[in-house]
């Protein structure tokens, strides 16, 4: 069976999947979490969310890229968000390639080489750093005072803020 099967089989069999307001696309806290596309990171478990409660924008590495720039801009001027929580993760993916290696890779693969950044990193705190401070310094976020990092341990479920 096909994994997409299988998670059909599971919605169907689910008489109310997720507690919480549905009513509204503009989340009730008035939050945006923007983490790592890992499977590790169960955002909904790690802060007891309710549906409809906090957006939750993920990409690899959880990194703030200006697709996310473009997603947190919508979030804020038209559905309300007020706060941004940057998260990433130990053990990343990213922490264990090079932008230059990555791009060569898929340029012997393809014939093509990428115009966006890989946005590979060797210290997970400073690139919660510099994420933070991109979300700071965007001029399309009318919000950015309440920005705050973090870097969550997979193996522990521990949340360690970077300031």
């Amino acid at each position: 069976m096909a994994a997409t099967d299988e998670l059909l089989r599971r919605n169907r069999d689910l008489a109310d999947p997720v507690a919480g307001d549905r009513s509204s696309a503009s989340p009730s806290l008035q939050i945006a979490i923007l983490t790592c596309m890992d499977a590790r990171i169960r955002v909904f478990e790690l802060f007891g969310l309710r549906q409809g409660e906090a957006h939750v924008l993920r990409n690899a590495g959880g990194v703030v890229t200006d697709d996310m720039i473009r997603s947190l801009a919508l979030s804020q001027r038209k559905l309300g968000t007020r706060e941004v929580v940057v998260i990433q993760h130990t053990s990343c993916g990213l922490s264990m390639v090079t932008e230059d290696e990555f791009k060569d890779e898929l340029e012997r693969d393809t014939g093509l080489r990428p115009t966006w950044a890989v946005e590979a990193f060797r210290d997970v705190k400073d690139s919660v750093r510099q994420s933070v401070e991109r979300v700071r310094r965007s001029p399309f976020l009318p919000h950015t005072d309440a920005v705050r990092g973090f870097v969550y341990d997979v193996h522990t479920g521990a949340l360690d803020e970077v300031r």
